[in-house]
């Protein structure tokens, strides 16, 4: 089930228009795997902070494909 969701919302971040939505879900995903790994006790760089790694990652990867994002960041309008 978990494969499932994960799948589902990295298909709507990779459709051009759901993507702002499809990455929103996965940042919600990637927060359910850190408090998992705090849960577990498992070391902080290297388990704990790897999804924070991977979203940034995927923030910057929407940014670049979508102006509107950095304007939101910016409150530019």
């Amino acid at each position: 089930m978990i494969g499932i969701i994960l799948l589902t919302c990295t298909l709507l971040y990779v459709i051009p228009r759901t993507s702002a939505a499809g990455m929103l879900l996965l940042t919600a995903y990637f927060g359910g795997a850190v408090a998992t790994n705090v849960i577990a006790g498992n070391p902080l760089f290297s388990h704990v902070l790897f999804p924070v790694y991977f979203a940034l990652l995927a923030w910057a990867g929407l940014a670049l494909r979508n102006q509107r994002i950095i304007q939101f960041i910016n409150n530019k309008n």
